[in-house]
């Protein structure tokens, strides 16, 4: 509607079901634009919704298992799914065909549980796999290769904590990895090297971690049921002799077509290498510190664990779906007042497995244990009252007793004298003449 309609001090976090889509899903992520909406199923296809239609517009089918990871590129050209077939698939939305037209298959050793494009450039891949390791992939011809992230330190590959989550900051210079000990390690991109090793007292495993849009707040989803927030310190930049292995952050065009070298990248072609390891890390010493949460978000009453969260596009709200298997929860905190709670919104009697922000508006994209996909908003009350000083609004539909003559311009006819009534109708004039008696003719000439 008009947005002069709009009323400025409204609620600016969803509240009630808008829409809901039938889709099998087992999460769903909006694109950047927010338009578009990729739901990721258990059958190994991926489904593309438009949001506006509320219709299917693709259908990515590659992967012989369930999907466990799907990202959408900075410019929503591509879309990534993994998949724990060990394969990653990129798929090109602009290709006329359908399903659409593989750019690029990535294939490891164990399968994969999380994925995604680098914020900037995505020719560059984050991957977790099962058996606790991540990789960076870089498909750019002058950088290409596989290059895994680990804590030399540690000495002793058994003692080493498994990595259980991995994510890109917003800003693209560094990879956030959780562990099973409660440590977040800090990875830079460029150097591939550890540059922070961060403690969270008490937190046990570390199951998510999330972003707030400037990427100085990171929240973190743990096994003791509760979610922290932190305020993230100011990390080293790299030695400049590091800037050959480099990103453009500027950079955000297609892999790149190589047929040569067992690391060749092309339009449905397999990368197979496995020799690639971790390159040789930054000569300044690694920030070890232990970082006190801000704010911690727990149900005090239910103790319930947590699936997901997701901030609002900025930063004010968070919203934790909660893993209760009986109802379908989603709580929602102000982080902007202190981090007090703000609401709970049902979804019904279908637990929820996944939450998800839009990228620009107060909406929410949830997904239930039977693959339908519920979308939240905050309605816009209208302000008809701006239309003029007078308009009253009335809150609820009201009947309207008419007089008994009110409206009655036949008997009024009746009663008249033979007479001419002139009506203006804009710039238009209407006579009415009527003759006095019961049996007299009334007779209308229009003038239009």
């Amino acid at each position: 509607m008009n947005a002069s309609l709009l009323n400025p001090f409204i609620i600016t976090h969803p509240t009630t079901v808008q829409t809901s889509l039938v889709s099998g899903a087992s999460f769903s992520r909006f694109n950047p634009s927010g338009q578009l909406l990729a739901a990721a199923r258990s059958d190994g296809s991926a489904v593309i919704w438009d949001l506006d239609t509320r219709a299917t517009i693709r259908w990515c089918e590659g992967h012989v298992k369930g999907v466990t990871a799907i990202d959408w590129s900075r410019n929503s050209r591509y879309v990534l799914t993994a998949s724990k077939d060990w394969n990653i698939i990129i798929w090109d939305l602009a290709s006329p065909y359908d399903p659409p037209q593989r750019h690029a298959t990535i294939r490891f050793d164990a399968p994969v549980v999380a994925a995604s494009f680098h914020p900037r450039n995505s020719r560059i891949i984050l991957a977790l796999l099962s058996t606790g390791e991540a990789y960076i992939v870089d498909l750019r011809s002058t950088h290409r290769g596989r290059f895994e992230l680990c804590d030399e330190d540690e000495g002793d590959e058994r003692a080493r904590p498994i990595m259980t989550s991995a994510r890109f900051d917003p800003t693209g210079r560094h990879v956030f990895v959780g562990t099973s000990a409660g440590t977040v390690y800090v990875f830079n991109v460029r150097t591939k090297g550890l540059i922070a090793r961060h403690r969270i007292s008490g937190a046990g495993v570390i199951k998510g971690l999330e972003f707030a849009k400037g990427g100085r707040r990171l929240a973190t989803n743990s096994s003791d049921r509760t979610i922290r927030q932190f305020t993230l310190p100011n990390y080293p930049s790299p030695p400049p002799s590091s800037a050959r292995n480099g990103i453009s952050p500027s950079s955000n065009s297609p892999p790149v077509e190589n047929t040569t070298g067992r690391n060749s990248m092309s339009n449905g072609n397999n990368v197979t290498a496995s020799d690639a390891s971790s390159v040789s890390m930054n000569a300044h010493s690694i920030l070890e510190t232990e970082l006190e949460p801000t704010h911690k978000f727990n149900d005090p009453i239910s103790k319930v664990a947590w699936h997901s969260m997701s901030y609002s596009p900025d930063g004010e709200w968070l919203a934790g779906g909660a893993a209760d298997p009986a109802t379908h929860k989603i709580y929602i905190w102000d982080i902007s007042n202190d981090g007090q709670f703000a609401s709970a919104l049902d979804g019904g009697r279908e637990p929820l497995i996944d939450v998800h922000w839009h990228p620009s508006a107060p909406r929410l994209a949830s997904t239930t244990n039977q693959g339908t996909i519920l979308i939240w908003h905050s309605p816009s009350p209208e302000r008809w009252g701006a239309f003029a000083g007078g308009f009253e609004e009335a809150d609820e539909n009201v009947w309207y007793e008419e007089g008994e003559s009110e409206f009655d311009l036949a008997s009024f006819r009746e009663n008249c004298n033979e007479q001419t009534f002139n009506l203006l109708i804009g710039n238009r004039k209407t006579k009415l003449k009527c003759r006095s008696g019961k049996n007299s003719k009334k007779t209308r000439t229009s003038i239009f």
